[in-house]
């Protein structure tokens, strides 16, 4: 997948009006799970995404501590001036293409590694198993 055929998936799932509004989303989402993705995931990822993408999220060093899916949304929020609302809207946008590239073994172990919260994000479901 191209750049622009990302940005076009992103623009249609997100209902965004502009490339480039699903650009500025893409490229503040990315960054911020560059913030929070390690390891070979995170370079296997990396080598999935669109040249355009890749560069943008391994741009990123990983944060000290990891945020909850729920934390991720709200620092997005911030960074980009909106609601969190807008920012969980704009975040599945982004993600759910990402799942799509990343493909199901690596989404798998990308969610093993974050905390709780991540896998809706990415449009999965998020099962626990009872106690």
């Amino acid at each position: 997948m191209s750049f622009l055929q990302l940005l076009e998936r992103v623009r249609y799932e997100g209902a965004y009006p502009t490339r480039e509004r699903a650009e500025e989303v893409v490229r503040a989402v990315l960054a911020a799970l560059g913030r929070q993705l390690t390891g070979e995931e995170r370079v296997e990822l990396a080598a999935r995404l669109p040249v355009e993408a890749a560069a943008v999220f391994t741009a990123q060093l990983p944060d000290g501590e990891q945020l909850t899916g729920w934390g991720f949304v709200k620092d997005l929020a911030a960074h980009l001036g909106g609601t969190p609302a807008t920012a969980r809207w704009d975040t599945g946008a982004v993600l759910t293409s990402v799942a799509q590239l990343a493909g199901s073994g690596l989404l798998t172990r990308i969610l093993a590694q974050l905390p709780a919260g991540y896998g809706l994000l990415f449009g999965h479901a998020e099962l626990k198993q009872a106690a």
